[in-house]
């Protein structure tokens, strides 16, 4: 079984329609990844995600190695025994915490070294062990050691950050060799580079030459405007070997998740659908509203009228916004519900688009009734 085809090119964008097959789901793309940092997508259960078509979450492994550690996961019998989610798991290397946690980390030549968020103690992230890590707990897809940059950061810092990362990508694919009886761990290698199109350009060639079994594009996301994200994974996706999947990390608005699809991005995961649920806002098809507004307090109507999620079957925008304003913990369940199938039904319909070459009016047409401003 191939474990990545591309089914469908859609004729007149890059968006194309694709399956992952691991050893626990097949998974269609383009895709939407919720975030499950430690092990839990926040405030909704394994059997909601799934009724929502869910077959795909992402883990952390930094925040899985401090708790409950790794030992305890390998007695377990692995993340999903441990967490009792049945399908597939991306786990991330911890290369995100290398921008996230700057106060709290040293790169170093051979790894990060890292300061403990629980008790400040160190520990120490080489790429080998990232690698151990990940096939200790049965993640299905892995991703590499990295350094990400910052926004503003010099040509320079970049420039070693770029050369780490291949560095660390060569040594992440050696260590794997090592493990032949884990070849349902997939590894994914990942584009650094900022925003120098040079060395966008010069990474994504050299992650490309290497034996990865997909790749991702890391970096963006981080601080910079949508225009200028969307600029740069269309420039790089064409210096990326098209015959792997290829992943956006941290790309979780529904524009930038359409742009995206549009440059032929397949993967997408983001904290954003269950962060701003739990602010009390959430998508909609005229655009984002916080549900804590005073206008919602007699409007008796659905989130979204034409969603069919449990929420929008169930609940008024008055009620939420009641729960909301009484802090009950009821309200981030039924935003996040909402949230994560606006962002499901949107690559699934995004697929069903590229399947008849009607990606782009399907884009257009979101688009053009999709505000940008909250209300």
């Amino acid at each position: 079984m191939e474990y990545f085809q591309i089914l469908k090119k859609d004729i007149k964008t890059n968006a194309r329609l694709g399956k992952i097959t691991t050893s626990k789901s097949e998974i269609y793309t383009p895709v939407f990844m919720p975030v499950g940092t430690k092990a839990t997508v926040k405030a909704v259960l394994n059997e909601q995600l799934e009724e929502m078509g869910c077959d795909i979450i992402l883990s952390n492994l930094y925040h899985l190695y401090l708790s409950p550690g790794i030992e305890l996961l390998k007695k377990a019998g692995g993340l999903h025994k441990f967490s009792n989610w049945k399908k597939s798991i991306l786990t991330d290397s911890g290369g995100f915490q290398v921008f996230s946690l700057s106060g709290v980390r040293k790169i170093l030549d051979n790894g990060v070294e890292f300061k403990s968020i629980i008790d400040g103690s160190s520990h120490l992230f080489t790429p080998e062990k990232v690698i151990q890590m990940q096939l200790d707990i049965g993640s299905d897809i892995m991703m590499v050691l990295d350094e990400c940059s910052t926004f503003d950061a010099s040509y320079q810092v970049i420039t070693d950050a770029v050369k780490r990362t291949l560095k660390w990508a060569k040594l992440s694919i050696n260590e794997l060799g090592k493990h032949d009886n884990d070849q349902d761990s997939k590894l994914f290698g990942i584009v650094q580079g900022g925003f120098d199109k040079n060395l966008r350009k010069y990474c994504a060639e050299a992650i490309s030459e290497m034996d990865f079994s997909g790749i991702a594009l890391g970096g963006l996301s981080v601080g910079e405007k949508r225009n200028l994200t969307v600029e740069m994974i269309s420039y790089t996706v064409d210096f990326i070997d098209k015959k792997k999947p290829l992943y956006v990390m941290g790309l979780g608005d529904p524009i930038g998740i359409l742009e995206a699809i549009n440059c032929g991005v397949d993967m997408f995961d983001c904290v954003l659908p269950t962060r701003i649920s739990r602010n009390g806002s959430a998508f909609t098809r005229q655009g984002r509203i916080n549900i804590k507004n005073a206008g919602f307090s007699e409007d008796f109507t659905p989130l979204d009228d034409l969603c069919n999620c449990y929420t929008c079957r169930n609940y008024t925008r008055s009620y939420i916004k009641h729960l909301c304003k009484s802090k009950e913990i009821l309200s981030s369940i039924l935003l996040s519900i909402h949230n994560l199938y606006f962002l499901f039904d949107l690559v699934r319909n995004s697929r069903i688009a590229i399947s008849n070459n009607s990606f782009a009016d399907f884009k257009n047409n979101f688009l053009k009734n999709y505000k940008t401003n909250s209300f």
